[in-house]
């Protein structure tokens, strides 16, 4: 057995948690801690605070080995979080955080390293054939959160190999008028409209706002969790129809993402998609991502299931630890 820290840092949120890794790589979480990204001015900072709190809990001293998921792509020597203004260098993080070994990942290569250890409950299907991930070919893993995260998980003679990806920084490519209009809408703010503009938990706000521009409508301004919590539950029907757009927009790239990959399977991942399961069946979502024309007969077949799990950047984070 083999104890680390594991560490998820996102654009909002940091979390942290000693894991106990078994002989085959699979991680065991212990209590988590979270953290506003915002209240900490660096990655020391808050690590600083994460071990003090566990040694007032009486856990005394951390483990020296750390597998850290970050926000952004990994693999440079200073590494900019994507959604903050925290700052790592690669080359001293181990020591800047008293550590001897520390692993770097990317967050949602790190969801992909739990979906390929995740069991068959946690990964419930949502549309498509029910069959087993591929003994060769991608799955495509995706989900929005502070941005749009996106890995693909390779599998050569039924072994997955873990892939990180920047899909979430595609163009979004709209389907009808009203997207164009949507696109449109944003471009006067951004110039360059990437997919995670739109798909991901700032952009449902994006889409609720250009909605009311497009059909001058009042609408009433809220921020990103209170807009969320009312289009889930219904309470503002201008956010229901803001939320069944985002859901074919959803579709639309999860389709494309899926043709890029090799159609053989889609994972969604992440709290957002877990909130918002039951109304993403009855939407738009599996018409969108079937619509890809001359593919369509395929890309219905292709089983799309959703990540169970309550820290699953947590648990890849851990499960990545041994990979390399």
């Amino acid at each position: 057995m083999t104890e680390i820290i594991a560490a998820d840092i996102g654009g909002t949120n940091a979390r942290f948690a000693r894991a106990t890794l078994d002989e085959r790589g699979v991680p065991t979480l212990g209590t988590v801690r979270k953290y506003k990204v915002e209240e900490y001015s660096s990655l020391e900072a808050c690590w600083t605070a994460f071990a003090e709190d566990e040694k007032k809990d009486g856990a005394g001293d951390l483990p020296d080995c750390a597998s850290i998921a970050f926000a952004t792509a990994i693999g440079r020597d200073v590494i900019k979080l994507t959604n903050s203004n925290w700052v790592i260098r690669a080359d001293t993080l181990a020591e800047d955080i008293g550590v001897r070994t520390v692993r770097l990942v990317n967050d949602f290569e790190a969801v992909a390293f739990a979906v390929s250890r995740l069991p068959p409950e946690n990964l419930p299907l949502l549309f498509g054939e029910d069959r087993p991930f591929p003994y060769d070919g991608g799955v495509t893993v995706m989900g929005p959160g502070t941005g749009l995260g996106v890995a693909m998980i390779a599998y050569d003679n039924g072994h997955p190999h873990v892939v990180a990806t920047e899909g979430g920084h595609l163009d979004f490519a709209p389907l009808d008028h009203i997207e164009e209009r949507i696109l449109s809408y944003l471009r006067d703010k951004f110039l360059r409209v990437s997919t995670e503009r739109i798909v991901s938990g700032p952009g449902l706000n994006y889409i609720y706002k250009a909605l009311g521009t497009i059909g001058h409508e009042r609408v009433v301004l809220m921020e990103d969790p209170e807009l969320w919590q009312a289009a889930l539950d219904g309470s503002d029907p201008f956010a229901r129809r803001a939320l069944e757009r985002f859901c074919m927009c959803y579709g639309s790239v999860a389709g494309d993402l899926a043709l890029a990959h090799g159609p053989h399977g889609v994972v969604l991942a992440g709290g957002l998609t877990q909130r918002m399961k039951d109304f993403l069946t009855q939407s738009g979502f599996h018409a969108r991502f079937k619509a890809k024309g001359r593919f369509e007969s395929l890309m219905a077949t292709v089983p799309i299931r959703c990540a169970i799990h309550d820290e699953i950047g947590l648990f890849g984070a851990a499960a990545a630890f041994r990979e390399k």
